[in-house]
């Protein structure tokens, strides 16, 4: 059989097109898309950030496991960046840049109100989505609707947790306490807000971030002569402090702080429940059976224990969000995932199901809102969490 160089030309030709395909699939298969984490790794805060990135390296490999994220209708394999916020407006806002610098477009955290004021505008100028989370009057905006909420502020957790303590301790005034900025006003004042919208007279008191002489303003509480004190977002550690002057000083009434979880870590500085003895908190997930499965879940797909901060949970269910919308959209288009974000049922396997919460408050529904719990120490005791379903309609 004699070969021509037509013959040769022909199969050289074939066999560049079969292999430009097989390189073709190959490099469709290597397609990667990263998901980028700005929290805080570093410092007194660092179990915040520390659980945000776990959560996020968790949700990517669950992913990565079940092949769920196809762009263009090539699989695609999920990576994290996480670079350290420093909780500050300025370290968010490098974190970001360097983020876009890199072509990351999905911004998972940061935690605090003040890193997330730094994300935004660079967010915007570089149409990234970001699931973050703080409490800031301003977290939401219909001018940002690539930006959303992990979970609800005050405005969707206080009336109900207000309505609890009012059945269980006959509130009928309380002082709040918090720092002096955003992180602290922007929370006791909607706290301060939901109190009186359920007939309990509120005051505010505010002290500066990073005091440790907490003596003139536990005089001013006493002198005030409240039924109770909201400690709201003051940190856990000046919270101990506060709490346990405040008992020496001889107030007897409930306290609460609606500004999140750190009961642990109030009571050790405190001195312990009996010191405690009628307290009331926020805790954004209710730790039971299910939650709990995706501890042991992490440990089998991750081969360590999970982040020992309970928001580990809560950035879980705000991440798989996130990465369900990517795979709905097929696209890194990120109005596109928004889109297709907005429109998915707020539900988790694990963490049950929710609302799209924000348009009353913020003016735009973005603002994911799951069961919550209350957490209650009555005489100095430890009462199991109560489960409050998701705040809707706020």
């Amino acid at each position: 059989m004699r070969i021509t160089r037509r013959d040769l030309l022909l199969s050289g030709a074939a066999a560049g097109a079969v292999l430009a395909g097989s390189n073709g699939l190959a490099m469709a298969a290597e397609q990667e898309l990263t998901l980028g984490v700005v929290g805080v790794l570093s410092g007194p805060a660092a179990q915040w950030g520390l659980a945000l990135r776990g959560a996020v390296e968790f949700v990517a490999a669950e992913a990565n496991r079940d092949g769920l994220i196809k762009i263009g209708g090539a699989p695609c394999k999920v990576n994290v960046v996480a670079i350290d916020s420093r909780y500050t407006a300025e370290g968010a806002a490098a974190a970001a840049n360097a983020l876009a610098g890199q072509g990351v477009k999905f911004i998972l955290g940061p935690i605090g109100s003040p890193e997330l004021t730094g994300v935004k505008p660079i967010a915007k100028r570089n149409s990234m989505l970001v699931m973050g989370n703080g409490y800031a009057k301003d977290a939401l905006s219909p001018q940002l609707p690539l930006v959303f909420h992990v979970g609800p502020g005050p405005s969707g957790w206080a009336d109900p947790i207000i309505k609890i303590a009012k059945q269980k301790f006959g509130i009928k005034s309380v002082v709040l306490v918090a720092p002096n900025d955003q992180g602290g006003t922007d929370i006791a004042s909607v706290d301060a807000d939901a109190y009186k919208k359920n007939g309990i007279a509120a005051t505010e008191e505010y002290y500066q971030r990073g005091t440790t002489n907490f003596g003139p303003i536990v005089t001013r509480v006493m002198n005030a002569k409240p039924e109770a004190v909201d400690l709201a977002s003051s940190p856990p550690g000046d919270a101990g402090i506060l709490v346990k002057q405040l008992r020496q000083a001889g107030f007897e009434g409930p306290i609460g702080r609606l500004g999140g979880p750190g009961y642990g870590e109030i009571s050790r500085v405190a001195g312990g429940d009996d010191v405690l003895k009628d307290f009331y908190w926020y805790e954004p997930v209710v730790i039971d059976e299910k939650t709990l499965q995706i501890a042991e879940d992490y440990k089998k797909l991750m081969g360590s224990e999970r982040p020992e901060n309970n928001l580990f949970f809560q950035w879980v269910s705000g991440a798989r969000m996130v990465v369900k919308a990517i795979a709905k959209a097929g696209t890194t288009d990120t109005a596109k995932v928004a889109e297709a974000l907005r429109a998915l049922p707020v539900s988790d396997p694990n963490l049950g199901a929710g609302h799209w919460i924000g348009q009353e408050f913020f003016g735009i529904n973005q603002e994911l809102s799951f069961p919550f719990g209350v957490g209650l120490v009555t005489n100095g005791k430890l009462q199991p969490t109560m489960r409050v379903e998701a705040a809707g309609g706020k």
